[in-house]
């Protein structure tokens, strides 16, 4: 994108040169966006270490994935204490990198109604959203979705691979 912007501001004598410029000023942004996201993602996995919660990358994004041993007792949406504890160290590095949005996922496993666990993962994000909110993390940030039983990255047919499945996932991307 940045070459064909220096392009096509270029004269049509120093179109190639321009189309240089262009594409360094491209890599530089990008390269600004993953460096951001970098640092943010270090201090992030400074900060879980021994907590329970695996800090992963995926492309520009950072997934924090807090199981519901750490965060909830089963089949309850307030925060443990250490899950509290956890999203404090979230909510600092979070407001050390305001270009970055948040988006809260709660899951649960599929026992139970459907209904029932769609509510009891919204409920789980919110949770976790309103801890951050609570720590200064601006909420404009913020968005928050359940999504129940879906997306399960265990067997929902043993009772380890359920409790894998009840989970909070924050995703952080640059805005």
């Amino acid at each position: 994108m940045g070459a064909g912007i220096g392009a096509l501001s270029s004269s049509k004598k120093d179109r190639g040169k321009g189309a240089l410029i262009g594409a360094a000023a491209g890599a530089a942004l990008g390269g600004g966006v993953g460096y951001y996201m970098d640092v943010q993602e270090a201090k992030l996995r400074d900060k879980m270490r021994g907590t329970g919660v695996s800090v992963t990358r995926s492309g520009d994004n950072i997934i924090l994935n807090m199981p519901n041993n750490v965060t909830f007792d089963s089949s309850s949406a307030p925060l443990k204490p250490a899950g509290a504890n956890t999203l404090t160290g979230v909510a600092m590095v979070l407001k050390e990198y305001p270009k970055t949005a948040v988006n809260v996922i709660g899951y649960t496993d599929s026992t139970g109604g459907h209904d029932l666990n769609m509510r009891l993962s919204q409920q789980r994000a919110d949770s976790v959203a309103s801890a951050l909110i609570t720590q200064g993390v601006d909420a404009s940030r913020i968005r928050t979705q359940g999504l129940g039983p879906a997306n399960p990255i265990a067997s929902n047919s043993t009772a380890e691979g359920k409790a894998q499945n009840r989970r909070v996932e924050i995703t952080l991307s640059p805005l």
